[in-house]
């Protein structure tokens, strides 16, 4: 090879590396000093983030980095509560890139949570917003025995069904999350399970009422491009939804 062929092609590499490191976004950590999290988030109650939880409930993080909240089953006057909660972002965001790693820590049988994408600080992110579900199957149809991939981990929650189910049980899992606009583009351990356009999801969504009934919600067009994200852990006693490695890129 010349020497002139050699340079074209070092200058060619260099080229490729430096478009390469312009196009990487620009993430955010999130969580990295051990501790009880308090600026910049808010935790709320599991039903109506407008409202404080039911019992008190903090999120921390441990010495490894990791991320959980205190949640649980607890004793009240009137019996025992679900103190499950959402621990929320003070500012709002609009199109990002969110990353994250999750583990059920007793291997998930009784877990149960979330990431809330834009949603107001009022009433359910998985209805006001957008709610990536997280959660083990066997929780889910231990409550739902008819549930479908909506109510299963990569859906956007009683919104867009996952297309594929790439969980696993017992493990670190990742998410990583696009929002661009109306188009939501969601990989759940490096498996593409959401490409879609919110904007072509003109029928009623879905939402809870008792049992497994199912009541007609905001549809997917409907739902905010800007708002707040979140962490949720719904996990019943014995069972705690932990998270590392949040991070998020803005991309607006």
């Amino acid at each position: 090879m010349s020497l002139m062929r050699y340079v074209v092609g070092l200058c060619a590499v260099a080229a490729v590396w430096v478009a390469n490191a312009q196009s990487e976004p620009k993430f955010e950590k999130f969580f990295t000093k051990p501790g009880v999290v308090s600026e910049g988030w808010v935790v709320r109650d599991w039903v109506d983030i407008s409202l404080p939880p039911k019992w008190p409930v903090v999120w921390e993080v441990d010495a490894d980095g990791i991320l959980y909240g205190t949640g649980r089953y607890a004793p009240g006057a009137s019996g025992e509560r679900w103190i499950g909660t959402w621990l929320l972002s003070q500012k709002e965001y609009g199109d990002f890139i969110l990353e994250l790693d999750f583990k059920f820590k007793n291997g998930g049988k009784t877990g149960n949570g979330g990431v809330a994408l834009r949603t107001p600080l009022v009433g359910d992110p998985a209805y006001e917003g957008l709610e990536v579900q997280i959660t083990d199957e066997r929780f889910e149809r231990s409550y739902f025995p008819n549930a479908t991939r909506e109510q299963l981990s990569g859906a956007l929650y009683l919104v867009s069904p996952a297309k594929e189910l790439a969980y696993i049980q017992g493990e670190w899992n990742s998410y990583r999350i696009e929002a661009r606009g109306p188009k939501i583009k969601v990989w759940l351990n490096k498996k593409l399970v959401q490409d879609v356009n919110l904007e072509t999801f003109t029928k009623p969504a879905k939402k809870h009422g008792k049992g497994e009934e199912l009541l007609d919600a905001k549809p997917g067009a409907q739902r905010p491009l800007r708002g707040h994200i979140g962490l949720q852990d719904l996990s019943e006693s014995g069972e705690t939804l932990t998270f590392r490695n949040v991070r998020i890129a803005e991309l607006n």
